[in-house]
């Protein structure tokens, strides 16, 4: 395909514990790849450097279109941890031929649930409430292809399958 390409993602589903939220999850903010920055100046050198020193905490938030018992029943619980997914379409556009393709995009979690909104009510107004998580896992798959895969646990860091962290792991002894 062309370089020119323009990409757009037109639509999602939110899957918790491998059953679909079609139509129950209004938004859902992923969690953003933050990288933990540290100082470093030194005699000799004529300024100071930012250098990376890990990853900050993973945290998103589900907003739902009302109270549903089967999440509530799992977002409740700080204690267990769930499979969350986030599945949408990518569709591709050349600008002088229209669209060219429709691919699967995918983002993939482990997460647990923090902070739960139970509502806003006005009359006539949908209510608004919201989950919060914090994730230990996460995987961004496009088309088949893994862009990048991060376990803060178990100290994975891949990107487009290059394990960028085994010699650091090797040199902890994992």
């Amino acid at each position: 395909m062309a370089g020119n390409a323009l990409h757009f993602i037109t639509n999602a589903n939110v899957y918790l514990d491998g059953n679909s939220l079609l139509g129950r999850a209004k938004e859902i903010k992923l969690p953003e790849i933050n990288v933990v920055q540290q100082e470093h100046q030194a005699l000799g050198m004529i300024g100071k450097i930012q250098l990376p020193a890990g990853f900050d905490k993973l945290e998103g938030e589900i907003h739902w279109t009302s109270l549903y018992e089967e999440v509530a029943l799992r977002t409740i619980n700080p204690f267990k941890a769930y499979p969350l997914q986030c599945r949408g379409s990518l569709q591709r556009y050349n600008p002088a031929q229209g669209r060219q393709d429709e691919l699967p995009v995918a983002v993939f979690m482990t997460v647990m649930f923090s902070k739960n909104s139970l509502g806003s009510f006005k009359q006539h107004e949908v209510p608004e409430m919201s989950s919060s998580f914090t994730c230990s896992y996460i995987k961004q798959v496009m088309d088949g292809q893994v862009l990048l895969e991060l376990d803060v646990i178990a100290n994975i860091f891949k990107i487009n399958g290059e394990d960028i962290l085994t010699d650091y792991r090797a040199n902890l002894g994992a």
